[in-house]
């Protein structure tokens, strides 16, 4: 698709309903709201709409607790995805819905409090029904997160990229509801709620993604997650041009990784999120760690190999803490 006619789209949207892009609205009321620093600063729903709707490609960086938000914050990722794959791993348990979305919300928490970028919830299909959901977004607005999105399947969840699982799907008019009820849930104008497409990874074909897509487009939505298991881009490829532009697209590159970031912007994407580096990077590193240090009954080797406690400190913000005891506790 032509660039230059995405991005004059991207500009007219702003103009035009269902897809509201509201960031240059007041910082005033609602919940969900900036990283601080007074009346001026920018609240993180802002942030996050704009990073949806900007003619510039965008990237959200997976993250799964609040450490793991703070070190995407200071790479420099505009946003951070709140990986459901991700927080259930951490958590110990699969992703099919076994953690509690209570569970999942104090997670979240932590990440948009370490985190001055924008954070998006991969909130899989909403806990449930319609009204589960939009209970969940009011939950979210009040935690500081920035947005949420939601998967067309039926509760509980199947991980997209697990091989030969069937993936059943929602009904088009009952998710379309659940999205229109989430819209008018939310409080604050520029939270976003992301509607994720999973037609082509149910095997249900091109026209069946683009008739749902359509549906939530209409419905109210943000912005669409079109979700493909392939191993290259062809289906997103085939999915933007027949989509032309109608509103921001949002992808999950994991399954195509060959794929170069330029074609995307050629495609005319939105916003690229990747997805869950960040949880197979820690795997990777604890399961070397930990056996290295079984097999050789000592920490010495892996010492020079892995953080410093004072490298944790630091990400701890503990240089806060000290300056306001010196402030806060009276003086000795």
């Amino acid at each position: 698709m032509n660039i230059l006619l995405h991005q004059n789209f991207k500009i007219a949207c702003v103009r035009r309903a269902p897809w509201r892009v509201l960031g240059a609205r007041a910082a005033s009321g609602g919940g969900g709201g900036g990283g601080g620093g007074g009346a001026a600063a920018e609240r993180k729903t802002t942030q996050l709409r704009r990073l949806l709707t900007s003619p510039e490609l965008s990237f959200l960086m997976e993250a799964h607790n609040g450490l793991s938000a703070r070190i995407v914050d200071e790479a420099g990722f505009e946003g951070v995805w709140a990986s459901g794959l991700s927080i259930s791993a951490q958590l110990g348990v699969r992703d099919c819905n076994e953690a509690s979305w209570t569970q999942v919300l104090e997670v979240a928490e932590f990440m948009a409090d370490a985190s001055r970028a924008p954070v998006l919830l991969d909130a899989d299909t909403g806990y449930g029904n319609f009204n589960n959901a939009r209970r969940l977004v009011r939950k979210l607005e009040e935690r500081g997160v920035a947005g949420c999105c939601i998967e067309d399947k039926c509760f509980p969840k199947t991980n997209s990229l697990l091989d030969g699982r069937p993936q059943p799907l929602a009904d088009i008019e009952e998710f379309s509801l659940k999205i229109q009820a989430c819209k008018e849930a939310q409080r604050d104008a520029d939270f976003c709620v992301v509607a994720r497409v999973e037609a082509l990874i149910a095997g249900w074909g091109l026209a069946e993604a683009l008739r749902r897509a359509e549906a939530y487009r209409a419905a109210g939505a943000d912005a669409l997650l079109v979700h493909s298991k392939r191993r290259d881009a062809a289906e997103i490829e085939a999915f933007m041009a027949e989509w032309r532009g109608q509103g921001p697209v949002v992808i999950v590159p994991t399954k195509y990784p060959s794929t170069p970031t330029q074609r995307f912007r050629e495609m005319g994407v939105s916003a690229v999120i990747w997805a869950n580096h960040n949880l197979r990077a820690c795997v990777t590193a604890m399961q070397n760690t930990s056996q290295r240090i079984m097999r050789e009954q000592s920490i010495a080797g892996v010492e020079s190999e892995v953080a410093s406690v004072q490298e944790v400190f630091r990400l701890q913000r503990d240089d806060e803490l000290k300056a306001a005891e010196d402030r806060f506790l009276p003086k000795k």
